[in-house]
């Protein structure tokens, strides 16, 4: 079906703003995009008034823990990581249910994502549980199957085993598998090898979490702290391990283990210093900044303006409903809006959009241009908007989205 939809405003993100813009789709793909007044067309296209409204890609959410939503409103905010992490993991232990609530939890939380206008993410996993849900939205995923282990005698046999399990899971057209390390204090140096290895290999992406608190710092520095004493708590520390000590910066730790890879998504960065950041963007790295879950496990604000100013790529994620009160990645960019109101509205809504689906894979994603998928946005404006950037920076209810169709 060929359409043409009017609205107040069109973004197409690789351009400025559009007023009284217009969108052609033809099935599922953008085939023209532009402003009244409109050019001659065929007498088959249909035009379509929205009326006040803006029309604009999916969203892009590049980090989630989609498998974690049963635990939501179950882990309170609190002063520091260490403490956020040994509630989780205690909530963990805990639990005691047959899977039914984590499936549920899981198809709620997909909703979610979908209603607040998301088109695609990133997902961590430890089960794959979260393939089945995702499977039946309308969401493009890559699901990573993360891996952890300090003290592991074979390292590659895991990744062996790991890459052998998603190789068997039957295909999904908008679903995609990979294999990720957790973070410097829970993945030894061989498993992150073994990992990168695997990526290279199968021409993967891969993630990890780093930088994220000062805990993880003190790890590095000295080998001491609460990571310490977990490892050891449960009998997974490595006595031959030793701190690579200095500043104890996490990016210089994988940069010498040889694992940053162009395209590798490094996620929080909220302790990263200006040469860590220089080293991200040589080694072309992409940055995934979750500002509400950082004050939610209480490591603090993320340095959101010198993200930017380092000119690495930024994405924008949510995290897991274990530590965000919501999937709405609009109000991850009101966050990052307020942390950082120099930073253009147009870079945020960018780093939203096509950033984080060009660091997906999904460069079809995120754009509206033609060829562009038409997996497309109207959300309601107020009568009176004259910064359109701004406004959708500023909050955006999921009550306000619709998804225009194909």
């Amino acid at each position: 079906m060929l359409r043409r939809f009017h609205a107040d405003w069109v973004l197409p993100i690789v351009s400025p703003p559009i007023p009284h813009g217009w969108v052609t789709v033809l099935d599922d793909r953008v085939i023209a995009v532009g402003a009244d007044p409109v050019p001659p067309a065929p007498s088959e296209v249909e035009d379509v008034d929205l009326g006040r409204v803006a029309i604009m890609p999916g969203l892009v959410n590049a980090h989630t823990h989609v498998e974690l939503s049963w635990m939501w409103g179950r882990v309170k905010p609190r002063a520091s990581f260490g403490e956020w992490v040994s509630d989780l993991l205690a909530l963990r232990a805990a639990a005691a249910h047959d899977g039914t609530q984590e499936l549920t939890a899981m198809t709620d939380a997909v909703k979610m994502l979908e209603e607040s206008g998301t088109a695609a993410i990133g997902d961590i996993s430890n089960t794959l549980g979260s393939i089945e849900p995702i499977a039946h939205s309308q969401l493009h995923a890559v699901v990573f199957r993360e891996l952890l282990g300090f003290s592991l005698p074979n390292p590659d046999a895991v990744v062996a085993q790991a890459r052998a399990e998603i190789d068997r899971r039957p295909p999904f057209p908008r679903i995609r598998l990979a294999l990720a390390p957790h973070a410097p204090y829970s993945t030894s140096p061989g498993l992150f090898r073994a990992i990168a290895q695997d990526a290279a290999t199968h021409r993967t992406l891969t993630s990890v979490h780093l930088g994220e608190s000062r805990e993880e710092l003190q790890f590095l520095q000295e080998g001491t702290g609460p990571f310490r004493d977990l490892l050891e708590r449960i009998g997974r520390w490595n006595p031959a391990w030793q701190p690579p000590g200095g500043a104890g910066s996490p990016v210089a730790y994988l940069d010498a283990l040889g694992v940053l890879a162009p395209g590798m998504l490094v996620v929080h960065g909220v302790q990263f210093t200006d040469a860590d950041l220089a080293t991200l963007v040589r080694r072309q790295a992409i940055l995934v900044t979750c500002p509400r879950s950082n004050v939610w496990v209480g490591v603090g604000d993320p340095p959101v303006e010198r993200f930017y100013a380092s000119g690495l790529r930024i994405a924008v994620g949510t995290d897991s409903l274990a530590s965000a009160s919501d999937l709405n990645l609009f109000n991850e960019l009101a966050a990052l809006h307020h942390l950082a109101p120099n930073v253009p509205a147009a870079a945020l809504l960018t780093s939203a959009t096509k950033t984080g689906a060009d660091a997906l894979g999904f460069p079809d994603l995120g754009t509206i241009e033609p060829g562009a998928s038409a997996r497309l946005l109207a959300v309601d404006l107020p009568e009176t908007v004259r910064d359109i950037e701004t406004y959708l920076v500023e909050g955006i209810d999921p009550g306000q989205i619709t998804w225009l169709p194909v």
